[in-house]
């Protein structure tokens, strides 16, 4: 076994490349076997093993500095960097993350878990070295699917423009999450199908410099011929006017090629792009047959396949869906949208019945907003499927395209709250704080599946402008389904357990820990009201009010966080109402990023579980009591 001695990429440095493919084969079964246990970006990581290998067998990380895109391909990266003895706490609490993490190692210089934005780190990461006068070699990694992200593409141009020595790989598998779309995934379609550009080039140079006296002139004066072979060629043409010098495609499977390209284009000055062809998922066949499945997956059983999952009530997403699918069936405006996460989203089904209504866009968040606004201002009623943490990437187009103009788009806002073993790249808690200061914009988060479904009613029946429904990746509470979807009476609240000792507002899955926290204090003789503060934005006012003039002192609770969330909106409220009589505490997600773990070890860390509630809401029942006794303020 070569593998158990590789503690640091120097120990690759002595291996021939037959040894090489060799490591690659146990790599391959490693992963295989570890993420069978603890889950994981598996079908990503088995589609890199080599180019991981090669780059760390040519450079010198982390003086060379390697950045992955997004990370989620970094676990070989990992191995190699002395990190695996640590697998079997991969996305486990206080373990190893699932994306690159630069307090985990120096050799992880850029953290990122969203895409498109290994171009401009390195980018920065180049003009810091020559402004410095060092020497090392920047390396970007980046998937033929986030380079459709808008950013990659701005990188790109400035790159070229500058001409800095940077490598930048392009790691194709036609795949990012989802199957790629768009026009440049076609064109580097093309490119896979032509492998004569880079050897056309080089003969014809070639050829002319053996002309005596004359061949060097020839061969400046022939840049206009070459340029023309490039369009006839269509090789790289795209790249090379972008200002970068195309070398590919390569297999990314066959070692001794893949070095053997890449250390030739370590030599070439300026940037250069490497184009290499990978299989998504390569060794394993399930997730080679379907490494969309097989992109983030649970555990699973290595022999056949199957993927382990607890049994019980279905996912809010799937709820999500099973609602859209009853509404579009009813009412022909409907459109999805979502930005390269049909899957994620819950959309395949629906794609499948409604093709011409189902809309993927490609990693491309901000350009999927605007499009909503326009197709609303159509007429039409277009539903925005995101996941809260990329939703983030679109603030601009939310304001400007969508409130300012006031537009009837539906945001279906997935991930909201904590996300578990994705961890703090990937926590759906910023949301509440950047929509519901905008404008125009209406905010909803449903107790339950049920309350799911009848939000998505009011949403698509509401036409006064943008409205956003929050919920959150777990399994729904198991309620019974009503057959029809009524909406909500818009901008109310719901009392669902009465009491006279102080209220708690809770929001989404806070209603069920507000609840438990409200059993406890039970036992104590302490009957607190609990109410489901539905609506966001608006809020409930005429509910505010009466609890205010019962001298109720309320605690909010949201998994979200604290600092512009639902209680800064109550806090606001009362101010603007100048309603001094009653004390309002916020638990939510205070100041930190939190990161990776279940979500259950995500709520305790920030004490947002029924006994830290009990005890908080306790704090505040003193000071009741005297208010009520002596009438103070």
């Amino acid at each position: 076994m070569l593998l158990e001695h590789i503690h640091d990429p120097k120990d690759l440095k002595s291996l021939s490349v037959a040894q090489l493919e060799q490591l690659a084969a146990e790599i391959r079964a490693f992963l295989i076997e570890k993420l069978s246990e603890t889950g994981g970006h598996l079908a990503p990581n088995l589609g890199v093993v080599e180019l991981t290998l090669a780059l760390h067998y040519l450079f010198d990380s982390p003086k060379d500095k390697f950045l992955f895109d997004v990370g989620h391909q970094s676990y070989v990266h990992k191995m190699l960097t002395g990190r695996m003895d640590q697998f079997d706490t991969l996305r486990k609490y206080k373990g190893l993350c699932g994306f690159v993490k630069r307090s985990e190692s120096p050799h992880d210089v850029w953290e990122a878990g969203h895409s498109s934005t290994s171009l401009s780190a390195a980018m920065g990461m180049a003009l810091a070295r020559d402004l410095k006068g060092e020497k090392n070699k920047v390396v970007a990694i980046i998937g033929d699917g986030a380079l459709t992200g808008g950013m990659a593409l701005e990188a790109l141009n400035h790159i070229g423009h500058e001409k800095k020595n940077l490598m930048v790989i392009l790691n194709d598998n036609e795949m990012s999450i989802a199957p790629n779309v768009g026009a440049l995934h076609h064109y580097l379609g093309k490119i896979r199908t032509d492998r004569h550009y880079q050897k056309a080039k080089e003969e014809l140079n070639q050829l002319l410099n053996k002309i005596p006296a004359i061949g060097g002139k020839l061969a400046k004066t022939a840049e206009r011929l070459k340029d023309s072979v490039k369009y006839l060629l269509m090789s790289g043409i795209l790249f090379e006017q972008f200002g970068f010098t195309y070398f590919g495609p390569v297999d990314g499977h066959d070692l001794e090629q893949l070095t053997e390209l890449l250390e030739q284009a370590s030599h070439v000055p300026g940037p250069v792009l490497v184009h290499v062809i990978t299989t998504k998922g390569k060794g394993y066949s399930p997730a080679e047959a379907d490494s969309h499945k097989w992109h983030g997956i649970t555990p699973y059983k290595i022999e056949s396949g199957q993927v382990l999952k607890a049994v019980g009530p279905p996912m809010y997403t799937e709820v999500f869906s099973d609602a859209l699918m009853d509404l579009a069936d009813e009412d022909n405006r409907i459109v999805a949208v979502t930005p390269a996460m049909p899957g994620g989203s819950g959309l395949i089904k629906f794609a499948a019945k409604y093709p011409n209504r189902m809309i993927d866009v490609g990693i491309a968040e901000q350009h999927a907003a605007t499009m909503c606004a326009a197709m609303a201002l159509e007429g039409l009623k277009p539903v925005y499927a995101v996941y809260s943490t990329f939703l983030q990437r679109a603030y601009d187009q939310v304001v400007h395209d969508i409130c300012r103009q006031n537009t009837n788009v539906v945001f279906a806002i997935d991930r909201a709250g904590f996300v578990g073993p994705d961890g703090e790249t990937h926590q759906g808690v910023y949301d509440i704080p950047f929509l519901r200061h905008i404008p125009n914009m209406v905010l909803m988060m449903p107790k339950d599946e049920n309350e799911l479904r009848r939000m998505m009613k009011t949403a698509i029946d509401y036409n006064e402008g943008p409205i956003a429904i929050r919920y959150p990746r777990i399994n729904g509470l198991g309620v019974q389904i009503e057959k029809e979807m009524k909406p909500i009476p818009f901008g109310t609240w719901e009392t669902v357990r009465e009491g006279d000792s102080a209220v708690i507002a809770a929001i989404g899955p806070m209603l069920q820990v507000a609840e438990e926290a409200a059993e406890l204090l039970k036992r104590e003789g302490l009957n607190v009201r609990v109410v489901n503060a539905r609506f966001i934005k608006p809020m409930d006012e005429a509910m505010l009010l009466q609890i205010a003039k019962e001298g109720l002192n309320m605690l909010v609770l949201e998994e979200g966080s604290v600092q512009g969330g639902l209680g800064s909106a109550v806090l606001e409220f009362y101010s603007l109402h100048n309603e001094h009589n009653i004390s309002v505490r916020i638990m939510g997600v205070p100041d930190i990023f939190v990161e990776h773990g279940t979500i259950k070890e995500q709520r305790q860390e920030v004490g947002l579980t029924a006994e830290h509630v009990a005890v908080e809401l306790k704090t505040l029942l003193p000071r009741l009591r005297k208010q009520r006794v002596t009438g103070q303020v």
